[in-house]
């Protein structure tokens, strides 16, 4: 029988939470897809895994016994796959957007030139993944916009700081400002991420720099076009600086606004895996070209 690996990963957060919301926020899918995928994995098996009840997710007598072997699976997998890698001499490096990677590509020619053997894949996910392939074990590292759900999971190094700003339909009554405060856009309908984003979707909302002001959601999108279009056809949108550069579209501006923390973008790789010679070095000279950009 043949098992995709990632229906094991989502039997084993959700064993490990004991809830789906749990597991759903750890793994950025959302409650009914998980939901869906565990009935699958148990409708492969052929048996139940989990009983359920207001109380979360209890492991049945067969749950209990995949649940003891099922992370020496997934951790024979992810070394198969590093080891693949490293004979294939190629390295994966997960991102967002185009404004947190900056000045990656250089950082990527400089490693290339010192080890022409060796090839880096630019993998870039939408803001449905906000760990950028890390949580799913698809990259060996990851250029992240902080904080991301998840977090603590990993090894984050920050490397730079940027101020955050707002994107405007071009006829918004604030268009013409030359900065806006933050309190001025409270009431304002924003674009969201998707709920299953967690931390990642509160700080794109500033949820907690309202004053205890609620939320107005007017669009939830996770690909830049998405965004754009929201925006332009009258939602407003928290941004990173960088975003005026790399996204611009006829009906929005961005403006900077005064009384929002800003924007931090970090490095990220797994936890308790040996540190392969290459990528150390690909990281070190990652980290000194974004530190200074």
């Amino acid at each position: 029988m043949d098992v995709d690996t990632r229906l094991l990963r989502y039997f084993a957060a959700v064993a490990e939470e004991g809830s789906l919301t749990g597991a759903a926020k750890r793994l950025f899918v959302s409650q009914p897809v998980l939901t869906k995928q565990i009935r699958r994995l148990e409708n492969d098996l052929g048996v139940r895994l989990f009983t359920r009840s207001r109380s979360g997710m209890a492991l049945t007598e067969a749950g209990r016994e995949l649940a003891s072997r099922v992370p020496a699976l997934l951790d024979g997998w992810d070394e198969a796959v590093q080891a693949t890698g490293r004979a294939a001499r190629v390295l994966r490096l997960g991102f967002l957007d185009a404004g947190a990677v900056g000045a990656v590509p250089e950082a990527i020619a400089e490693f290339r030139q010192a080890h022409p053997d060796w090839r880096v894949e630019l993998r870039q996910f939408d803001w449905s993944e906000p760990s950028a392939g890390l949580a799913r074990g698809e990259v060996d590292a990851a250029v992240v916009r902080l904080p991301f759900p998840g977090q603590a999971s990993f090894i984050v190094r920050e490397l730079s700081v940027e101020e955050r700003g707002v994107l405007l339909p071009a006829g918004h009554r604030l268009a013409n400002s030359e900065t806006v405060e933050f309190c001025e856009l409270w009431d304002e309908p924003f674009v969201a991420a998707g709920a299953e984003t967690g931390a990642w979707r509160e700080h794109w909302l500033a949820a907690e720099e309202r004053d205890g002001r609620p939320v107005r959601v007017g669009a939830v999108t996770s690909r830049p076009d998405e965004w754009l279009g929201a925006v332009a056809g009258g939602c407003v949108a928290l941004a990173p600086a960088s975003a005026a550069r790399f996204y611009s579209h006829p009906n929005v501006v961005f403006r900077l606004v005064r009384g929002v923390s800003p924007s931090r973008v970090g490095l990220a790789r797994p936890r308790g895996r040996t540190h392969e010679a290459a990528l150390d070095e690909l990281l070190a000279a990652i980290a000194r070209r974004l530190s200074r950009s």
